[in-house]
């Protein structure tokens, strides 16, 4: 059995705090990066409030003001306004589900898998890892369903973006082609649209109802569709033209994410590969030979080296995913 001797143990101590030194130093390089080389979605959002001003020098002024507003925010202040809140995370989803049932669920289906595992023999520390586990699989699903339901949504923009072109052309207004949108298109493309669509008909301007579409859907393509679209009424311009370009680039961005995903399958193959192997082997060597197996967690070196393998093996499935997760 773990206790306070055993935690306190160099052999587990160690691991721990190099896991912990890791992960510090990558979000402090990540949040370096970040904070010198200005992303584009925060320079669309920048464009974007300041589409309404009135004047050239003045927008010129105000967009200085809020880069250099970026460049001095606090680590917490970076990471909090990209820590989205649990009711808009399953709007994003799309489940009929509320938060406060997820978390009944999942504390459910922890202390049964933790008492479950404890009944048939595991040690305490070990009959947490099925709990952990179980609990944290509504979660999953909920964050499954949420970047399914937005990668469905950024394949459908190009479709949506032509569909819109080709209304402008034909004579429509610009609301017409939202209307358009959300009557000839499936969901998710066709709810958000028409959502927007509805806003404006209530008496909310365009700008806002896409600024609002913007907010509920954390998709870089649309926000260059509506950054080009608050920054067409103000100057003018040709809006269909700009919005077959855009199709063109989110369609040319998916061929080459195409082709990365094909040069990284072996990659994220032989990842799986390594992660799934030593509990495949584990099962497999309790199925043969329990009593030669059961020694890593009867015993207190054994728990020590169950510990220590399993936080080696959450750093190499990061590492894994950071290296064969590029993106385009």
């Amino acid at each position: 059995m773990l206790n306070l001797q055993t935690l306190t143990d160099p052999l587990i101590l160690i691991p721990f705090l190099a896991f912990a030194s890791a992960v510090a130093l990558v979000l402090a390089v990540g949040f370096i990066a970040k904070g010198r080389v200005s992303s584009a979605e925060s320079r669309l959002e920048i464009f974007a409030r300041k589409s309404s001003k009135n004047t050239s020098s003045s927008q010129s002024i105000e967009i200085w003001k809020d880069a250099m507003e970026l460049n001095k925010k606090s680590l917490v202040e970076q990471i909090a306004p990209n820590i989205p809140s649990l009711d808009r995370i399953f709007e994003q989803a799309e489940v009929n589900i509320r938060p406060s049932a997820v978390m009944g669920l999942s504390a459910l289906l922890f202390l049964v898998a933790s008492i479950a595992s404890y009944a048939v023999g595991a040690p305490v520390a070990v009959a947490l890892i099925p709990g952990l586990i179980f609990g944290i699989a509504p979660w999953w699903w909920v964050f499954y369903m949420r970047k399914k339901r937005l990668d469905k949504f950024q394949a459908q923009m190009p479709d949506a973006m032509e569909l819109l072109a080709r209304a402008l052309r034909a004579g429509q207004s610009f609301q017409a082609g939202l209307h358009i949108i959300a009557e000839e298109m499936p969901p998710p493309i066709a709810t958000e649209f028409g959502r927007a669509y509805e806003e404006q008909n209530l008496g909310v301007t365009v700008e806002d109802a896409l600024k609002a579409m913007c907010e509920r859907v954390p998709n870089l393509d649309l926000k260059f569709f509506v950054t080009s679209v608050l920054i067409q009424r103000q100057t003018g311009g040709d809006l269909s033209e700009i919005l077959d370009k855009i199709g063109y680039v989110i369609r040319e961005r998916f061929k080459i994410l195409g082709m990365v995903q094909a040069l990284t399958g072996e990659g994220r193959l032989s990842g799986n590969v390594l992660i799934a192997l030593p509990f495949v082997m584990l099962l497999a060597v309790m199925h043969i030979n329990y009593d030669y197996v059961k020694v890593l967690w009867t015993t207190e070196t054994g728990q020590r080296w169950c510990v220590y393998g399993l936080i080696m093996q959450l750093m190499g499935a990061y590492v894994i995913r950071r290296i064969v997760n590029i993106k385009v």
